[in-house]
């Protein structure tokens, strides 16, 4: 008996194994995709190229013709194509500083020195921004000359409270409490504003105006912090925003709302363009700036926060009021919580992966450990109150400064280290910054630097050659204490290094 539905084994496919409308979806995705690589490395390779819209008609016709050489270049082989690149640049530099030697040697060992060296350099670099290798920096700190002490490089009308660096340590960033925000100079103090938009412009970028009304206008920040590209540098205060500028152009890009309350913190994750802020409704948020979007946010705390940091992972280091340092696994959504031991958190920064560094509003530098929710070592008086309000200079020089408040000059209001190494450093409002030297389980302190008012910010060079702190009269969060011999402005400090 046969059946009319049947089918024959071995006989034709089935339909759709040859049905047009898969295979043209196939072609059609394959296409979209090939396009966006495209237009990525078109763009890319158009901005390292220095080109622009106001070029002349040589460049573009440049720009057209690396177009049409990498129209079709995948982004596996952009990374191999930059990466030889780079190779090349590094060998050719090698080979000028070798010619200006007059080594004599063979060729052919020149080369294999070349590729070992470049290859040692590679991994050291890699792994001391990884943090598995740390620089040992601080044992070769020298004491400072009776000439080195810190100089005002931009002045401010009112309290400095953050200040940040480029990656390649040329450009400083400073905002103050008067709403000023400058780009600066490090070598010619040379600095320029950025201007703030009307509200008109605010609103088309993202502002939302709530009550109170008392604070909705305010310029007055908080909180600063810039890219590790250079690219993009994010504001925050009293608004309750989080603002993003255009370092190239000094102009506003973008605010993004969310935080109930003044933004007091923020940091870029290192490598990317994606931003943790902190603010005083205890809440903490990522940012996307290169998409201009909210990725997520994450809750712990108990009080407000006070102090953000981040490294390369999806990791932030938040202090807040309610005697707490958190550890925020943003894409775990988890957090790992250290309590301090009788104090209230002002400050906080990663050493490594493993390892943080904390101050106090008791004068304590604390020093702790991914393992412990205690801290691993305590520093305390670190910056204990001089007597009398008499501050003694290294020199032994006695200069009388006014100090309102004793116990509010003692607050380690920041702290800050060098990147990849062992070299800190702490400060408050005793008239002096601390350098000091982590080690495995201790803090080592240094040397003393001078500095009279209230440092509120601070930041290594990447090289740790020099030291640049906000300074102010007031702190950085309210007024309850006043130094009228201080100087507003952001004081820099350069370090001998044997």
């Amino acid at each position: 008996m046969k059946y009319g539905g049947g089918f024959k084994r071995g006989g034709k496919k089935s339909s759709t194994d040859s049905d047009p409308f898969f295979e043209q979806e196939t072609k059609k995705r394959r296409k979209v995709s090939y396009d966006d690589e495209d237009i990525e490395s078109i763009d890319s390779d158009a901005e390292e190229n220095g080109y622009n819209d106001g070029g002349d008609r040589k460049g573009a016709d440049e720009a057209a013709e690396e177009e049409d050489e990498f129209a079709d270049e995948t982004a596996g082989e952009k990374r191999k194509r930059l990466a030889e690149a780079f190779l090349l640049r590094t060998r050719e530099a090698q080979r000028r500083q070798r010619e200006e030697r007059d080594d004599d040697d063979d060729e052919d060992d020149e080369e294999d020195d070349d590729d070992g060296d470049i290859v040692k350099t590679l991994m050291k670099k890699q792994q001391e921004d990884s943090g598995r290798v740390r620089r040992a920096i601080a044992s070769s700190v020298q004491e400072p000359l009776s000439s080195d002490e810190f100089s005002i490089i931009v002045k401010h009308r009112k309290s400095v409270v953050s200040v940040a660096l480029s990656d390649d340590d040329t450009r400083g960033f400073s905002a103050s409490k008067d709403g000023t925000i400058v780009h600066w100079d490090v070598s010619s103090g040379k600095s320029d504003k950025y201007k703030w938009p009307s509200d008109d412009v605010l609103k088309s970028h993202g502002m939302k105006v709530r009550e109170p009304r008392s604070k909705k206008h305010s310029r007055e920040s908080l909180a600063l912090a810039v890219s590790s590209d250079g690219r993009y540098l994010a504001t925050g205060g009293v608004d309750r925003h989080v603002h993003i500028w255009d370092v190239r152009t000094r102009e506003h890009v973008q605010a993004f709302p969310g935080h109930r309350n003044t933004v007091s913190c923020l940091s870029f994750r290192q490598g990317t363009s994606e931003l943790y802020s902190g603010s005083f409704d205890r809440s903490v948020k990522a940012w996307n700036v290169e998409d201009k979007a909210f990725v997520q946010d994450c809750f712990g705390h108990q009080d407000e926060i006070l102090a953000i940091d981040a490294l390369r992972k999806d990791r932030a280091l938040t202090v807040g009021r309610d005697r707490t340092m958190l550890l925020h696994k943003m894409s775990e959504g988890s957090r790992t919580i250290y309590r301090a031991p009788a104090s209230s958190l002002e400050s906080c920064c990663f050493i490594s992966d493993t390892e943080y560094l904390s101050g106090s509003d008791n004068g304590t530098v604390a020093l702790w450990g991914m393992l412990k929710k205690k801290p691993v070592f305590l520093l305390k008086n670190a910056h204990s109150v001089v007597a009398d309000g008499i501050a003694t200079s290294e020199n032994g020089d006695n200069g009388h400064v006014e100090y309102n408040n004793s116990s509010t000059s003692s607050w380690v209001s920041s702290v800050a280290v060098c990147r990849g190494s062992d070299l800190a450093a702490s400060g408050a409002g005793n008239g002096f910054v601390h350098l000091m030297a982590v080690e495995a389980s201790a803090i080592r302190p240094l040397v003393k630097l001078p500095l009279t008012g209230f440092v509120n910010s601070m930041a290594f060079a990447k090289s740790g050659k020099f030291l640049i702190a906000g300074v102010g009269q007031e702190t950085r969060f309210g007024r309850w204490g006043c130094i009228k011999s201080a100087q507003n402005g952001v004081a820099i400090h350069p370090l001998r290094l044997s």
